[in-house]
């Protein structure tokens, strides 16, 4: 079983930077696809950003490309997720995401991933 913790999520002005973090425990994660996705109030779930493995593209939502950057590191079994020039509408609840062997075609769509982290609230706000 793998457990997925997020934090670093918390209140920013706009144009602001965050810092996410996902700890995995229970497996390596070096052979997991790691995606993060938002939820915003009233709203659906949304891709931001999502890598099948290490040394693999990371591919990102278009609302958050040029400001968000993902990057993972193995040997701590972590992925990041860096907010940088944040806005009003990247305030949600972010959500970490894995599962193993996924398809390119798939890394987008959340009901392909077989775990999932209690998310971390990020909230960007004059």
């Amino acid at each position: 079983q793998v457990q997925l913790v997020e934090s670093g999520g918390g209140f920013v002005q706009p144009g602001g930077s965050l810092r996410l973090s996902c700890v995995a425990s229970g497996r390596s994660m070096r052979d997991y696809a790691m995606a993060w996705f938002r939820r915003a109030p009233g709203k659906e779930r949304e891709f931001v950003a999502a890598n099948r493995r290490s040394g693999d593209a990371t591919y990102y939502a278009d609302s958050v490309k040029g400001r968000f950057t993902f990057s993972r590191d193995n040997a701590k079994n972590t992925v990041y997720l860096q907010l940088d020039t944040l806005k009003p509408d990247d305030t949600a609840v972010y959500y970490c995401a894995a599962k193993r062997g996924l398809i390119l075609s798939s890394v987008r769509f959340g009901e392909r991933y077989d775990y999932w982290g209690q998310g971390t609230q990020v909230t960007v706000s004059s």
